[in-house]
């Protein structure tokens, strides 16, 4: 069997830093200048692939946001397609934040589309709301080592309060039993750092919390969303990493929208790769002073 897909990723966090730089590209991201004299499709895929080649030495993945495309019909779903075929001409490791959450053959299609031909990534978002039979369906393509899931656990929204953190019978809060079967599922697909192929979905805006998510759920790899906009520090992202690794750190906007604070439009690239550089050096400094 080829390297798992989770020890793919350990290893890119050890060598490139825990930045997962979100391709969330809304058009009014876009300068002036990549939109002139292109279509809609072109202009997106232009800009990514800027950004791509500026900092694909020091981001560990790119999480790719299928609504932002969605939105834009055909057009965006032409550059959702190239970006992904892109990243994989790269080597690069794709999350594609789709967060499905079906169970039984519709699950089934979604592991089918996500996980092959023109909208193929390396790991998918799930939500398991309706059940663990919601994410029985990626399992076959798990054992196979080179897919993998994050699954919502402990998000890093405000509403995450209305669910999330409320308390259950044999657990002490609902995500804790989300996390819990998560983990039990996980056993059957180890990688050999410790980590399962079925990771979570953690934010970074539960400081209190991060310590013991982090010791409770030690071999599960965190996809960790909050940092920047949300009011997520270093210091606090530090809590739920494992000596710098066990997870990646989500930024969208504050890394593709860099340029705009500098007022550099036409080096909106370079700016993308000085932030993500700024904010990986400001992660692993927290690391250092834990």
């Amino acid at each position: 069997m080829d390297k798992l897909i989770i020890d793919k990723l350990y290893e890119r966090v050890e060598e490139r830093g825990v930045v997962c730089l979100g391709l969330d590209t809304a058009l009014d991201y876009i300068p002036s200048h990549v939109l002139e004299g292109r279509t809609v499709s072109e202009a997106l895929f232009e800009f990514n692939k800027e950004i791509i080649d500026a900092t694909l030495d020091v981001v560990a993945c790119f999480k790719v946001q299928i609504a932002y495309y969605e939105a834009l019909g055909i057009e965006g779903l032409i550059a959702y397609k190239n970006t992904l075929q892109y990243l994989r001409e790269k080597d690069a490791i794709i999350i594609a934040d789709i967060k499905r959450g079906d169970i039984a053959a519709t699950a089934s299609q979604y592991a089918k589309a996500h996980f092959t031909g023109d909208f193929e990534a390396d790991f998918i978002t799930l939500s398991p709301y309706m059940g663990m039979d919601s994410i029985e369906p990626y399992l076959p393509y798990m054992k196979e080592g080179k897919k993998g899931v994050f699954v919502l656990v402990r998000t890093s929204n405000s509403g995450a309060e209305d669910f999330e953190n409320l308390d259950i019978v044999g657990a002490k809060k609902l995500y804790n039993a989300v996390g819990d079967k998560l983990t039990e599922m996980g056993q059957s697909v180890k990688g050999k750092y410790g980590y399962t192929q079925i990771g979570g979905v953690i934010g970074c805006t539960h400081v209190e919390e991060g310590k013991e998510i982090r010791s409770r759920y030690n071999d599960m790899f965190f996809l960790i969303p909050g940092y920047g906009a949300q009011g997520g520090k270093a210091e606090d992202v530090a809590l739920y990493l494992n000596n710098g690794n066990g997870g990646v750190v989500n930024s969208s906007r504050g890394i593709l929208l860099a340029y705009k604070k500098e007022n550099r439009e036409t080096e909106y690239a370079a700016c993308a790769r000085e932030e993500a550089i700024k904010m990986r050096d400001a992660i692993r400094d927290a690391v250092k002073a834990i």
